[in-house]
């Protein structure tokens, strides 16, 4: 099994945490993992990318072209990656904000809409995990025990506090994702 998984969005997102933690989470399950970051020098605000490989068997290079998976959270990253998803392949996406929805229909398409639900929650920080544990609804690549311990490395030990709102959050992504049927 070899999952090829690209995260788009805006810089203070959380891509790159949530690529970090499905990576540590992959690593508890004794896979290969590959996690390449790609963002621009704003920071919060810039466009933010993370390229993340989990693997039975050995990762020849990080550096890919098309992906089996795509976690889309803005319309540049759609605009950007959605014909980069292999035919058969996934993308999820965030609808806050996005002005065009997508158009292919040899894919699976689902929606979760992750910045409303953070709304809800009363943090803005869950969004991410909203969004992940909606991608784990359709794609269970890692188990649910070892993206808990994912958060438990990846976060600083000052904000372990968090973990059980996080852990609600990607509880809740998988209660609110739909399928979206492409005309």
């Amino acid at each position: 099994m070899t999952e090829e998984i690209i995260i788009a969005g805006f810089g203070g997102q959380g891509v790159l945490s949530m690529g970090k933690i499905l990576c540590y989470s992959g690593v508890m399950q004794d896979m290969e993992v590959s996690w390449m970051p790609s963002y621009g020098p704003e920071m919060r605000g810039g466009t933010a990318n993370v390229t993340v490989i989990l693997s039975d068997k050995r990762i020849s290079s990080p550096i890919l072209n098309s992906y089996d998976s795509a976690i889309i959270l803005n319309q540049q990253s759609m605009d950007k990656f959605e014909s980069k998803i292999k035919p058969g392949g996934i993308l999820l996406y965030d609808g806050n904000g996005i002005t065009r929805h997508p158009e292919r229909n040899d894919i699976q398409i689902y929606r979760a809409d992750a910045a409303a639900e953070s709304a809800k929650m009363e943090s803005a920080r869950t969004f991410n995990m909203i969004m992940l544990g909606a991608f784990l609804k359709i794609k269970p690549v890692v188990k649910f025990e070892n993206v808990i311990k994912g958060l438990k490395k990846s976060l600083p030990e000052r904000y372990h506090h968090l973990i059980a709102l996080n852990e609600k959050a990607l509880i809740r992504g998988a209660e609110i994702i739909q399928p979206v049927e492409v005309a």
